[in-house]
């Protein structure tokens, strides 16, 4: 008797621990759980028809070994944030071991956004945000950063219409160009896809109000800029933080 009473506590306690899994996640009880969460990316700008966003729950605990995948989904993406859901088995989910949320957006066959920076599975997150970045196109080097660039946006904030707010670089670092109402002059360190404008002389014209306004914002980007990627395809010049965020971005003139 004892025997048979100690065999079925076994599937009892399992069943336990299993629903304690699927609680913990945060999700549906059921043969699984469920997480729900976004794949973000900074850039602002439509993805192509087609594009598609993957996330992937993996087991990274053996850093000499390929992950295994736990779960996985893939759902249409057009920008960002991108909203997803995925099911797992929490069974699969072991004590000592190291999991890690992997993402990706592809359109065709181009890998165009992917993570970069390890974000752990966590089982009593409500929710996740998953943030992918630009992988470098073989096409970028069609489009060279020496050139004449037209501001689009600053800051998130956008631009005037009617002001042309430029930026000039040339094959030797030397810069130029137009505030918006100023002209500027100077020069950058570049260096790979790292970027650093130096101090910029300006003419001292006044003009009104909002142009000025716009002109300080532009210099105080360019200050803050540290990284800069060009979209070859989209004719696009992005100038980052050393956060990563955008603070300018630009149209090939």
């Amino acid at each position: 008797m004892e025997r048979t009473l100690l065999m079925g506590r076994r599937p009892a306690m399992a069943l336990i621990t299993g629903v304690m899994l699927a609680s913990i996640a945060g999700v549906a009880l059921g043969d699984g759980a469920t997480i729900t969460g976004t794949v973000v990316y900074r850039e602002r700008m439509l993805l192509p028809e087609g594009a598609v966003a993957t996330v992937r729950l993996e087991d990274v605990s053996l850093a000499d070994a390929p992950a295994r995948v736990i779960a996985e989904t893939s759902v249409p993406a057009r920008t960002s944030p991108t909203a997803f859901s995925i099911a797992f088995d929490p069974s699969q989910i072991e004590a000592g071991h190291t999991y890690a949320w992997r993402a990706s957006i592809t359109a065709g066959d181009e890998l165009m956004f992917t993570t970069t920076e390890r974000h752990t599975f966590d089982p009593q997150a409500a929710g996740v945000e998953l943030l992918v970045q630009r992988v470098a196109s073989s096409e970028a080097a069609a489009l060279p950063l020496a050139g004449a660039w037209l501001a689009e946006d600053i800051n998130g904030g956008g631009v005037i219409d009617y002001l042309q707010t430029t930026l000039e670089i040339a094959a030797d670092g030397k810069v130029s160009g137009n505030g918006g109402c100023n002209r500027f002059s100077g020069s950058a360190t570049i260096e790979s896809d790292k970027i650093t404008f130096g101090e910029l002389a300006s003419t001292m014209m006044a003009c009104t109000e909002a142009a000025m306004d716009q002109e300080m914002k532009f210099h105080a980007a360019l200050a803050d800029a540290r990284t800069y990627r060009i979209d070859a395809e989209q004719r696009k010049l992005f100038l980052s933080d050393t956060a990563g965020k955008v603070v300018a971005q630009f149209s090939a003139m």
